[in-house]
């Protein structure tokens, strides 16, 4: 019987995980096992920290309202009692949005909360 000989197919599909895996260090991105393992490492990583980042720039916004919040005595000591009357008055403004508003336009965001106070 005639030898046969692993051609193309396989070769195809390894040279495929090493693209993905080209930029990667030592043997993560030579050695055929160890390329198919980072891959799914980074494939895991990747979807995980996708979340995580939503989580960081939420914690980010929340603390930078609530610094602001804080330097005003007179208006509101305290992030959730703004955020509370935001969504009794039914003010759609997302954190971000407010997180901006903070930053870049302070006193609008005294004028929007002492607005609320008013109501």
């Amino acid at each position: 019987m005639t030898r046969i000989k692993r051609g193309y197919i396989a070769r195809k599909r390894r040279t495929k995980i090493r693209l993905f895996t080209s930029s990667f260090r030592g043997a993560h991105s030579k050695l055929t096992r160890t390329i198919s393992q980072q891959k799914i490492k980074a494939l895991v990583s990747a979807n995980r920290d996708r979340d995580r980042k939503k989580r960081d720039f939420r914690s980010l916004w929340i603390s930078r309202i609530n610094a602001i919040i804080g330097q005003n005595k007179q208006v509101y000591y305290i992030y959730s009692t703004l955020i509370s009357n935001m969504y009794k008055r039914q003010l759609l403004l997302n954190r971000k949005i407010v997180a901006q508003i903070a930053i870049l336009k302070g006193n609008c965001l005294f004028m929007i909360a002492n607005d609320l106070i008013k109501k």
